[in-house]
């Protein structure tokens, strides 16, 4: 006998800031789209960061990304990520591991999220090894910095740092 299917198909979550996406949650993104009906990228709200975008605008920016894609929604969320996946009525978490720093971290994650929701699991995927490098972080820096970022993030995004930095391409 077969588990059931969940309410919503096989939705998976994929949180984060994304403040920019990058190639590597991309690559993440696309294949995860294969693997669940449904991934939604889940722009998490934290008011303590600075961030470059806004929530809204980075909505914005993954929505335009991934508009050829009509498996891959895109939402924001704040709080407790296991009462949102509940909401939504997820099946899995999508997190993606860069180094086996990123694994310690999210995998104590992955079990806090397992005790507070044990029907939700975690699934941890690798970026295509040439964006194991990048962050987020990391490509506000170099692009403040004056350096390029082409090839590393949608074009849409680079395109959207310029006008939020307003520099010219």
């Amino acid at each position: 006998m077969s588990p059931p299917e969940p309410p919503n198909g096989r939705l998976a979550i994929f949180p984060g800031s994304f403040d920019p996406i990058t190639n590597g949650h991309v690559d993440i993104i696309l294949r995860s789209a294969h693997l669940f009906e449904r991934v939604l990228v889940a722009v998490l709200v934290n008011q303590e960061k600075k961030p470059l975008f806004t929530p809204e605008e980075r909505v914005t920016i993954i929505r335009e990304v991934f508009s050829e894609y009509p498996n891959v929604e895109v939402d924001t969320f704040d709080g407790l990520l296991v009462d949102y996946a509940r909401r939504r009525r997820a099946s899995a978490i999508i997190r993606g591991i860069r180094a086996v720093s990123d694994y310690e971290y999210e995998f104590q994650m992955a079990l806090m999220n397992r005790h507070l929701e044990p029907s939700l699991e975690t699934v941890f995927m690798m970026p295509a090894e040439q964006y194991t490098y990048l962050s987020s972080r990391l490509i506000k820096e170099v692009f403040s910095l004056g350096g390029q970022v082409t090839g590393l993030v949608p074009s849409a995004v680079e395109t959207w740092m310029r006008r939020k930095h307003g520099k010219q391409s």
